[in-house]
């Protein structure tokens, strides 16, 4: 099954202008659950574990799992992972079940107080900037160190660059991307998915089982807006600069501040925001 078969499905809509009503063909992003399950613990004492569900698009799952295990700090290199498998039962027209089970190495601690998801939830929840901060401290993420300097003509061609490899957005229109750039703007990799924050998973996941991890000489791009946890993951891949085409919020500058993170929104072939660390910036006018 190709990619477009487990991230796109079409459906049979009445397309309305002032001129006229018509029935016809529309391609729409997939979107169903999947859960997390890791395996840990000594070899006498095994533990299963589930860790999170979350509304995704099909495809590249493995990543998508891989990613939030880094960035909720449970793993820091590839050799932690034992392995990957599907579990459960498997949906009618799709070729895998919607569970991922994670076994881990039986030297890895899982502190299951200290994910991140026990601190806060979304951007809606009652818990105070200060305490979402906190979390992130507890959490190991370091600060971004990287010697990175980009051209303000860079960042003027990233966004369109993204949005041209974006393969099921052509399709859909209903989908985000995260994108991964060297300093000279090529990009080396995209991922989709209809949630931002599985976009960005499954790009890091990719990075963190090649090994890549930690990224300080790459260029993160995503479409949407820029919220706390985006930023949050972005300083646990360790990126020392984040593209947006959108806002970011307040806590997300700030704790693009305090990790050092050059925070760029409203990018445009036209124009852009510096809100943190504008000095990985070069005007070479």
């Amino acid at each position: 099954m190709s990619q477009s078969d487990q991230s796109e499905k079409q459906f049979r809509i009445v397309h309305v202008t002032p001129a006229e009503r018509e029935e016809r063909n529309d391609q729409l992003a997939v979107e169903e659950p999947m859960e997390v399950r890791i395996v840990f613990g000594p070899a006498h004492h095994r533990t299963g574990r589930s860790l999170s569900i979350t509304m995704r698009t099909p495809d590249h799952d493995f990543e998508l799992a891989a990613g939030f295990l880094v960035t909720e700090g449970i793993l820091q290199s590839p050799e932690q992972i034992v392995g990957f498998e599907f579990c459960g039962e498997i949906a009618e027209g799709r070729t895998s079940p919607n569970i991922v089970r994670v076994e881990l190495q039986e030297t890895v601690e899982v502190k299951m107080q200290n994910l991140q998801r026990h601190f806060y939830t979304t951007s809606s929840c009652g818990i105070c900037g200060k305490g979402s901060l906190e979390a992130i401290r507890c959490n190991g993420i370091a600060p971004v160190h990287s010697s990175l300097k980009i051209e303000y003509d860079t960042i003027y061609r990233l966004p369109e660059r993204l949005k041209m490899a974006q393969s099921i957005f052509q399709h859909t229109g209903g989908i985000h991307a995260a994108g991964l750039f060297d300093r000279t703007g090529k990009l080396l990799i995209q991922r989709e998915d209809v949630g931002r924050h599985n976009a960005l998973d499954k790009l890091i996941g990719n990075q963190f089982l090649q090994g890549n991890i930690p990224l300080t000489e790459r260029i993160l791009v995503v479409s949407g807006r820029t919220s706390f946890e985006l930023v949050q993951k972005a300083a646990a891949a360790q990126f020392p600069v984040m593209v947006s085409v959108g806002a970011p919020s307040s806590l997300a500058v700030e704790l693009a501040i305090e990790f050092g993170i050059t925070l760029i929104g409203f990018a445009s072939q036209t124009r852009f925001n510096i809100y943190a660390h504008p000095s990985r910036l070069v005007d070479a006018r």
